[in-house]
């Protein structure tokens, strides 16, 4: 059997499969979202096809097959990502005959393939062998988004338009900071997802800081150990109608305290998120982290309901 240039044990399994880590960036303004939709332009859609021709995965009458790729968090419509992660799963061999005649490790020669395969909005940044018991998704420990919005005309630049939402009345920074603090920490974030079936809304908000970068720019940085549909940019729409004085500092706290999502509560537009950074524990640790997030764990008032909902829209 054709066998990579890795270590014993580090990628290959006992059936003989190889689970490759891909990261991944893309600007989400042109697709539908991460999910793949029939009909619909997504970024699963452009990868699981390119992946497909790079691999060289056909039926017996050259058509292609499907590669299905699992990815740490699904990005909504216009949502952006600079260190979205994926895994696939593939064996030695395929990866060695794909490389075909190219002097490159296969690996080398897979990220040069893609890149010339995919279109030009979304990047393939680095593929490399998986340790064992890693899950992109269900082995993270969390995700860390960001949302740009310039507030000052001056800070408003038609050339960063389409990642920075602009925002024509000036924010206080030291109302969104202490609006902010109160939402940290292990909450029902009801009031701010959009609700799905069998799915809770309880998320350990981890991080939500804000700063005024040297051009004038707000950052918001979300981190968590896993978001609910529109969670971000719903908590983002909250706090910018604090900043601009529109509602009281604790106005956010209260809105937290809802059951069910508030009307009250508008969602910011998604093109000024991004998917920044996706962490993960200890090699040792990624199949016991995968155990723990697939578990079932019981939101506050103690009813069982399903944690593996993940992703921000």
């Amino acid at each position: 059997m054709c066998r990579l240039d890795v270590p014993e044990g580090d990628g290959l399994r006992e059936d003989g499969s190889v689970r490759l880590r891909i990261d991944l960036a893309y600007d989400g303004g042109g697709f539908h979202g991460w999910a793949a939709q029939p009909g619909l332009r997504t970024v699963q859609g452009e990868v699981e096809q390119a992946l497909a021709v790079a691999l060289r995965r056909r039926e017996a009458d050259g058509t292609l097959l499907r590669v299905p790729v699992v990815c740490a968090g699904r990005t909504d419509t216009g949502v952006h990502a600079r260190g979205q992660v994926l895994h696939v799963d593939t064996t030695a061999e395929e990866l060695v005959a794909s490389a075909g005649r190219s002097p490159e490790p296969p690996l080398d020669a897979l990220v040069r393939r893609l890149g010339g395969i995919l279109p030009d909005d979304v990047v393939v940044r680095s593929v490399r062998e998986a340790p064992e018991g890693f899950d992109a998704r269900f082995s993270a420990t969390w995700r860390r988004y960001v949302y740009r919005v310039a507030d000052r005309p001056a800070s408003v630049d038609p050339l960063t338009r389409s990642h920075v939402l602009a925002w024509r009345r000036p924010l206080s920074l030291e109302a969104l900071q202490a609006a902010s603090g109160p939402l940290v920490g292990l909450h029902d974030f009801a009031a701010f997802c959009k609700q799905r079936e069998g799915a809770t809304t309880v998320r350990t908000l981890l991080d939500l800081t804000w700063v005024r970068r040297d051009d004038g720019v707000l950052e918001a940085t979300v981190r968590a150990d896993a978001f609910c549909h529109s969670m971000v940019r719903a908590l983002v729409g909250c706090l910018l109608a604090v900043g601009e004085g529109r509602r009281e500092v604790t106005w956010p706290a209260e809105v937290l305290g809802a059951t069910s999502r508030s009307p009250e509560v508008t969602v910011a537009h998604a093109h000024g998120l991004t998917l920044e950074e996706v962490g993960y524990p200890d090699d040792d640790e990624l199949a016991a982290r995968a155990e723990q997030t697939r578990a079932r764990r019981p939101p506050l008032d103690g009813a069982d309901a399903d944690t593996t909902q993940e992703g921000e829209g």
